[in-house]
């Protein structure tokens, strides 16, 4: 259950979000909303801004996944709720962007950072592979000891 709580929280947050961007904020305007600048973009390729033109590829990539993920949970024995929630944030996020991808051909990024703009989609794959990472160490240390 927690696996599909979180998926879904993150992708109803990563479309709302890009919503409002897209209604309030002009491509490459900068504003800042409570102190946090933010600036639209619209990228038509991956993470950074690298192969650009290759959005709907990488939206059947985020389709794969996300099916994959969902086999995994179902065959594997990896449960528990860091990994739920791993998988939660990494599909959420995989959904956020793909669906971006699939209909419009490119992702709304608005959350500057070093590296790059970045959407709420992206900050929840890093935070679900951040979580994947730990299960991993600590599957491996309980197998250890």
């Amino acid at each position: 259950m927690l696996f599909y709580v979180i998926a879904i929280i993150v992708f109803v947050l990563d479309q709302l979000s890009k919503y409002l961007v897209r209604i309030y904020i002009d491509i490459n305007e900068n504003i800042s909303l409570w102190g946090i600048s933010l600036t639209h973009i619209e990228n038509s390729g991956m993470a950074g801004g690298l192969f650009q033109g290759y959005a709907r590829l990488f939206g059947v990539a985020a389709v794969l996944f996300v099916i994959v993920v969902l086999y995994i949970r179902r065959n594997e024995e990896m449960k528990g709720a860091l990994i739920d929630s791993s998988f939660g944030f990494l599909v959420g996020g995989a959904i956020g962007n793909g669906i971006d991808r699939l209909l419009f051909g490119q992702v709304t990024d608005f959350i500057p950072r070093s590296g790059g703009i970045l959407n709420l989609a992206d900050h929840a794959i890093e935070i679900g592979v951040l979580l994947l990472i730990i299960y991993v160490v600590v599957s491996w240390w309980k197998d250890k000891h």
